[in-house]
């Protein structure tokens, strides 16, 4: 492919985690502000942490959400492959939204050409309709066992002939070591593919790090694009990591907890717990004790009979008995829906082993796992005082059924979704988002024991922490230096 379509530009992290999303999120919002029609592009992703597009596909969340800044709504062809692992060796491939089947490691490195075509081809539908492209890699692109085939870093942009540059966390330590070690990783062309260096989440006297970024430029011989500054709270869906920031509020009226189990997926959905200023929310990992709580919340989960398991072993089955007979509430989202019922029942393998086990046997229904994926976006009322409006998606592979069904937690497109228990403790949905609409968070949080005194809207507060993370990029980041590889007009 001889040269990029539209302009265009990569950000490449040392680590993961490094803020490349974060980068891509915050040139998306400030482009789109000065009147670029501008497009995310992420290549290849691996993440739990997925929405579902305007076209009924499937995308990391991270793509869904620099979509968003751009003004644009979620489509396939931004995030072309997407991998999410469902064991330590084996991932299911989604090419252009669809679930193509289960790989393992070698498998899916046979199948990497096969891969890049359909990268190309999303490539070329989106230079076709904007007027700038802005690119996320995976992971490092020094990562030399993943060099040949690749498809996600440096494969990509000399594919396609675009710039790169890179970007480190510098709250991680070993910042100059990251640039340098990465750097010298990377063969001669690849190098001068990489136009400068940003810095991440710096925070202290920019006067002492004056030094260290001299000797950068002069080792490396090329520029610190910018110096980004640590920004506290942000509100923004993570790409797969969960947040590092825990906020206490130990004031709070609502206590809620929710596992960290091996194979969690779309854990943003608790976000909106997370940044609520009268929610005390926890996040528990492994071998730590399950809390007291008012509420407790099963998030989604990639491999339901594995992190089942690994919840019994980890003393959150006897928890959340303990947990009812003390009237607490119970919450189980798509996964969580599935954990909640009689019987597990994976005949096929897709998430494993082959077989069926006991569910926590809260809910009379039972699931079965199937190739057939559900991917769509809902909206309806909760079953609950008010019927307060739900928005939202499902992404799933199970089909549900059983008596307890009859009595459900909402109404989703027209159709009974999920299930309320007889007692009105237990609440199950397979509607990811569940927090996101204002008055269906109200709701859900009196039926849990607290009535807000505040309203607080998730989807503003994250439009409002775009805003504060392009602002910030705006004031650290040498925007005319980018003028060569984006559209020059609007960085001026």
């Amino acid at each position: 492919m001889n040269g990029a379509p539209t302009p265009s530009l990569m950000v490449q992290g040392c680590t993961s985690d490094a803020g490349k999303s974060m980068l891509v999120t915050a040139l998306c919002r400030i482009l789109r502000r000065r009147g670029v029609r501008v497009a995310p592009f992420k290549p290849q992703n691996m993440a739990l942490n997925s929405a579902v597009t305007v076209d009924g596909g499937e995308i990391g969340r991270a793509q869904a959400l620099q979509a968003l800044a751009a003004g644009l709504p979620a489509h396939s062809d931004f995030n072309p492959v997407l991998l999410k692992p469902a064991t330590d060796q084996r991932a299911q491939v989604i090419i252009h939204g669809k679930a193509l089947r289960d790989l393992d490691a070698c498998d899916y490195h046979a199948y990497k050409p096969r891969a890049m075509h359909a990268v190309l081809e999303s490539w070329r539908r989106l230079g076709a309709q904007y007027e700038c492209l802005l690119v996320e890699g995976a992971g490092s692109p020094a990562e030399i066992n993943l060099r040949d085939r690749d498809i996600a870093n440096m494969g990509f942009a000399e594919a396609v002939d675009c710039p790169v540059i890179l970007i480190a966390d510098i709250d991680r330590g070993g910042v100059f070591a990251h640039f340098c070690g990465t750097l010298d990783l990377l063969s001669p062309a690849e190098q001068a593919r990489v136009k400068g260096f940003v810095i991440n989440r710096f925070r202290g006297d920019i006067g002492l790090l004056e030094s260290g970024l001299r000797w950068l430029e002069q080792r490396t011989g090329k520029p610190v694009l910018g110096v980004l500054p640590y920004l506290h709270g942000l509100y923004l869906d993570a790409e797969d990591a969960l947040p590092r920031e825990a906020a206490s509020r130990p004031a709070a009226g609502l206590r809620v907890a929710a596992p960290v189990y091996p194979r969690i997926s779309n854990h943003n959905d608790l976000d909106p717990l997370r940044f609520h200023p009268e929610v005390d929310f926890r996040f528990v990992g492994p071998n730590e004790e399950p809390p007291a709580c008012d509420l407790i919340v099963l998030p989604g989960s990639k491999a339901v009979q594995a992190d089942l398991a690994w919840l019994r072993a980890q003393g959150w089955e006897a928890a959340i008995a303990r947990h009812l007979r003390y009237s607490g509430k119970l919450i189980g989202i798509c996964g969580g829906l599935q954990m909640l019922g009689r019987q597990l029942h994976d005949p096929l393998g897709l998430e494993g082993p082959a077989g069926s086990m006991p569910g926590l046997g809260w809910l009379d229904y039972e699931t079965s796992l199937s190739t057939e994926k559900t991917l769509q976006n809902v909206s309806g009322p909760l079953q609950l005082p008010g019927a307060a409006m739900l928005q939202g998606y499902r992404i799933h592979m199970g089909v549900t059924r059983g008596a307890a069904l009859n009595r459900p937690a909402a109404i989703l497109a027209g159709q009974p979704d999920g299930a309320l228990s007889d007692d009105g403790q237990i609440l199950a949905t397979y509607c990811h988002g569940l927090f996101d609409s204002p008055p269906a968070l109200a709701a859900l949080l009196a039926w849990a024991g607290h009535r807000p005194n505040q309203d607080f809207d998730p989807l503003r507060r994250r439009e409002h922490d775009i805003d504060r993370l392009a602002d910030a990029v705006e004031r650290h980041l040498d925007l005319r230096r980018l003028a060569e590889w984006l559209p020059a007009q609007a960085m001026r």
